[in-house]
């Protein structure tokens, strides 16, 4: 849970592995459009836009390590969720399904 400023900030920046099944969830209070690149990050993740209705609103599938590009959210969120590159896909989430927490 990246809940702080600070931790959000920091997010999956400079670490080298992340175990299957793991993520780190960024809650944003109140929602808002949100946006992410990957600059200092070192391995591709999947980032899972969520809404306030708790339901998956897109997912910006495999990002690419140091990539300055802007991974947008498709309005406003009240949570992104980020897993290991390919984890959305394996475990067939796709928008519209529901994300508890």
């Amino acid at each position: 849970m990246a809940a702080t400023a600070a931790q959000q900030a920091h997010g999956m920046m400079f670490r080298t592995k992340m175990a299957p099944e793991t993520g780190m969830l960024f809650p944003m209070s109140p929602p808002r459009e949100a946006g992410f690149w990957m600059e200092n990050t070192l391995i591709p993740l999947d980032l899972v836009f969520i809404g306030a209705d708790r339901k998956v609103r897109n997912i910006a599938a495999e990002a690419v390590p140091h990539s300055r590009a802007t991974l947008s959210s498709i309005g406003p969120v009240a949570a992104v969720l980020e897993l290991k590159g390919g984890e959305a896909a394996r475990i067939g989430l796709k928008p519209g399904d529901k994300v508890d927490w």
